[in-house]
């Protein structure tokens, strides 16, 4: 089965977080996750997440620090989530893909229902 590489932001907007839920319609119905979206095909992996974010949520961000990469298998899929911490930089939050965002406190999010690649990625993060 072929690897999906994907990259993920955790975007820092002051003293919280942005995540995005994922909607209906999407793999992983409702699950939160760090938004991002796959590297296409001659792309950066930096290139990918401010161009995913900008596509998905609208806003512009700089990047602040790689984490430790996750490679996940799901059922009928595996990917390659590669994330970033990141920086609100400017525009205004507008969802094109999720169903809803939330900005919480770092200490909130382990209590949020996390897509499953993105939980380690959330472990590394607060353990900062």
């Amino acid at each position: 089965m072929k690897t999906i590489l994907v990259t993920c932001a955790i975007i820092q907007i002051k003293d919280e977080v942005l995540v995005v839920q994922r909607s209906k319609s999407m793999k992983l119905p409702l699950k939160w996750e760090f938004a991002g979206g796959k590297i296409e095909y001659g792309e950066s992996e930096i290139d990918c997440i401010k161009r995913e974010i900008f596509e998905e949520l609208n806003i512009k961000i700089d990047i602040i620090e790689r984490l430790t990469p996750v490679t996940h298998q799901y059922s009928n899929f595996k990917i390659k989530l590669i994330p970033f911490v990141t920086e609100y930089h400017s525009g205004e939050i507008k969802l094109k893909e999720h169903c809803n965002f939330l900005l919480a406190d770092k200490n909130e999010l382990i209590n949020l229902d996390w897509a499953e690649a993105d939980l380690p990625i959330l472990k590394e993060y607060l353990s900062l």
